[in-house]
């Protein structure tokens, strides 16, 4: 953990080499910050955290060979003084709440302003929680929904309302592309909620989501049915 005063050293860890470099030349322009190193995925990041000893490792989530939430247990486990702060693109609480549980310190989305990630760098370093506003509703309209029975098993629950508007759009031959335009969003952001959807439906790919979204009623017919 850093100190008051003193320089916030970081570990950068992000399979996309662009991401990375871009990151790393914002930090090292700023004096408070020091970059040690990068890493291109989970168990790089776990053999450099424990080389390094990092104040603060940025953790993207979806990487090979390890993923972040592997990564950020594996540090947890290894009892690591490093405070993981994830920098994702996915909003979605089947990434945001295993990411949490496996010991995050703080999550922020990728298109987070540059003054927004350096606060939330430094409140990261002090042990202090960070979270993207869109990622504390998230979590606050989870503890505000009662669960009716414990579960051994994650239960994928409903789809929510935005899931339903993005697959509406699907069924009716939207590109992701065309979704994003549609609802104001990214591509991004359309990607991370169909692999929520995917998962939630029991599907590999969109097709088999629209089916079994039929099968189930989730989804009416928009024209009328033929006699």
């Amino acid at each position: 953990m850093s100190r008051p005063g003193s320089v916030i050293r970081l570990l950068i860890v992000d399979d996309h080499p662009v991401v990375r470099d871009g990151l790393s030349s914002m930090f090292e322009r700023d004096p408070e910050f020091e970059v040690l190193g990068q890493a291109a995925d989970g168990a790089e990041a776990v053999r450099l955290a424990e080389e390094l000893r990092p104040d603060v490792v940025l953790m993207d989530l979806r990487m090979p060979v390890m993923d972040g939430v592997g990564a950020t247990r594996e540090l947890a486990a290894r009892g690591s003084g490093a405070r993981v702060l994830v920098l994702t693109t996915y909003d979605t609480d089947s990434h945001v709440l295993p990411a949490i549980e496996a010991g995050a310190t703080g999550y922020l989305l990728k298109d987070a302003p540059r003054d927004d990630l350096l606060r939330a760098v430094r409140s990261a370093a002090r042990g202090d929680a960070v979270l993207a506003p869109a990622v504390a509703a998230l979590l606050m309209g989870r503890v505000r929904t009662p669960v009716s029975a414990p579960q051994r098993t994650p239960d994928p629950g409903p789809l929510s309302q935005r899931e339903l508007e993005v697959l509406r759009l699907v069924a009716a031959g939207a590109t992701n592309r065309e979704a994003a335009a549609r609802l104001f969003i990214t591509e991004a952001t359309i990607k991370s909620h169909l692999l929520n959807i995917y998962g939630k439906l029991g599907v590999g790919d969109r097709a088999a989501a629209v089916t079994e979204a039929f099968n189930r009623g989730l989804l009416l017919p928009q024209t009328p049915e033929q006699p």
